[in-house]
């Protein structure tokens, strides 16, 4: 009884917490500069926090911490390219000129500063569309990471949580826009980064310290099972076997289909326009890294060693404590193996990184459709937009909800990745000439906007075993599930195939199309170095 008491407590005083920061954004919104980019004055903590909050969520701690107990610590080359891609060249390189040229042409969204750089409705309204339709599997992921652990800890129906859930957070984004989401956000990094600290002391305590516990798992090397070890799995500490369907799954998939994605993530990006000048990204790039090491580091460890827990407790590897399914791996072994008090303060964790995350994520597809798609295509600014917005946030959270209830296990990783790619393809070849190039051309621009989203839709419809077979149109088609069968073109991520033909198309044309006004360009650029 005491334990429920306090439980009820320690949530009572969160969503209170949550209400009041939700109302400060609502009360401290006058516009839609405040409510689409938190009026270009935020804090560089609460801008770096709400920035890493939004990027790691429970997809990252439950999905790929799961990935990592599955098959092991090769998936730290994530967390590589998280910091020095997510964040040092994001901030660096790529957010100062994010937020000095999204403050010279007045833009809101991240479609709309690319429409605007290159003086485009289609890229607008279409980016808007692309966010709009490929965010919901995104989102609904992270639902089902929150709900998989609301469900074990709580033991209440999977299906339960997953509503209750996103009412949450449909209420305060709907209310405070992106002031009210990002201070939540800075209190949930908070919390997040505190609860992942002691979950590695507490791991590393119950098997014996770093050097004995990493010794374990390199000696359940043996146990790898049959059907992993065929895919290239050589054990816990080490690589999978170069060229192995699990080496095209983690290079291609896992490490630079969400390590390179995250340039060209609608919600990250338009974090850069909140802040008032280049000097708060410097300082926000410290704050940033330390998180995102904390965050996915510890996740991706915690979940290979608690292979080594799972087998000196019970003699079976995670997988199997988990029953197959590799999204319950982490919430298993929290439940298991910590303390009964702070399974209540991880539980809070994991809240707050599915909360920051999915409220970002509900932000920024409700504008756009709100901004993007509406405004564009009906040509009408104002207020209205504001409703619009609203709505689309609305129809995001129920799109994600039903998605969560159909969706099959083991999907958090896999579903991540799949629209970090799609974003990468679509947005990266256009955005990165919008910032550094001047001789990119609106056509230029079209070109690969269009020819990144399609490849990369074809990739997973035709080419992409793991989404082929589940989505049935090849073998509608072709009586086959994949167009090419030989290795490895069913493991290989289109996001290999789809970005390098996206930058061929943006530049080529570009280069055979007429060069943008001279006046134009300047406006764009006025200010940058």
């Amino acid at each position: 009884m005491i334990d429920i008491v306090y439980l009820n407590i320690i949530i009572l005083v969160y969503i209170l917490a949550i209400g009041y920061l939700g109302y400060r954004g609502w009360k401290d919104t006058c516009n839609s500069e405040d409510y689409m980019v938190g009026g270009r004055k935020i804090h560089p903590y609460v801008m770096a926090m709400s920035y890493g909050a939004t990027f790691i969520s429970t997809s990252a701690i439950v999905g790929f911490g799961g990935v990592a107990g599955l098959f092991g610590m090769g998936l730290l080359w994530l967390t590589f390219l998280n910091i020095f891609v997510g964040i040092f060249i994001a901030f660096v390189v790529f957010g100062k000129r994010t937020r000095k040229m999204g403050h010279n042409l007045s833009a809101m969204t991240f479609p709309e500063l690319l429409s605007r750089r290159f003086d485009s409705r289609f890229i607008q309204y279409f980016s808007g569309l692309v966010i709009f339709l490929g965010m919901p599997m995104y989102a609904s992921v992270v639902l089902i990471g929150a709900a998989r652990f609301i469900e074990t800890t709580l033991a209440i129906d999977f299906n339960l949580a997953l509503m209750f859930f996103s009412l949450i957070i449909a209420a305060y984004v709907v209310i405070g826009g992106l002031k009210g989401v990002m201070y939540t956000d800075a209190l949930q990094a908070t919390i997040m980064f505190a609860g992942m600290a002691f979950l590695l002391v507490m791991t590393y305590s119950h098997l014996g310290g770093i050097v004995q516990a990493h010794q374990a798992l390199t000696n359940l090397a043996a146990l790898v099972p049959a059907n992993l070890a065929a895919m290239g799995h050589q054990g816990w500490t080490v690589m999978p076997a170069a060229g192995s369907a699990w080496w095209w799954t983690l290079i291609s998939t896992l490490v630079l289909g969400v390590g390179i994605g995250v340039l060209a993530m609608p919600q990250l990006v338009v974090r850069f326009m909140t802040v008032k000048s280049g000097r708060e990204l410097n300082r926000a790039v410290l704050i940033g890294g330390v998180f995102i090491l904390m965050m996915t580091g510890v996740a991706f460890v915690v979940g290979a060693l608690s292979n080594v827990y799972f087998f000196e407790r019970d003699g079976v590897i995670a997988i199997a404590a988990a029953s197959g399914n590799s999204d319950s791996i982490i919430p298993v072994y929290i439940n298991s193996a910590m303390p009964e008090w702070f399974v209540y303060i991880f539980m809070l964790t994991l809240l707050a990184a599915a909360m920051s995350t999915l409220s970002s994520q509900f932000h920024a597809q409700g504008t756009a459709i709100g901004r993007d798609v509406y405004e564009t295509v009906a040509g009408m600014r104002g207020g209205r937009s504001i409703l619009i917005t609203r709505i689309g946030i609305i129809i995001a959270v129920v799109v994600a909800v039903i998605l969560g209830y159909v969706l099959p296990p083991s999907i958090i990783a896999p579903g991540t990745a799949i629209f970090f790619g799609l974003c990468a393809a679509a947005f990266l070849p256009m955005y990165s000439c919008a910032l550094f190039w001047k001789r990119a051309t609106k056509a230029g621009a079209i070109a690969g906007l269009v020819t990144g989203t399609f490849v990369s839709l074809f990739m997973l419809v035709f080419v992409h075993q793991k989404e082929a077979a589940a989505l049935g149109i090849a073998r509608m088609v072709l009586g086959r599930d994949v167009l090419i069968t030989s290795m490895p073109w069913p493991v290989v991520d289109p996001i290999v195939v789809a970005l390098p033909l996206a930058f061929v198309a943006t530049v080529a044309v570009s280069l055979a199309t007429k060069p943008p006004a001279a006046e134009h360009v300047e406006k764009c650029f006025e200010g940058i170095d």
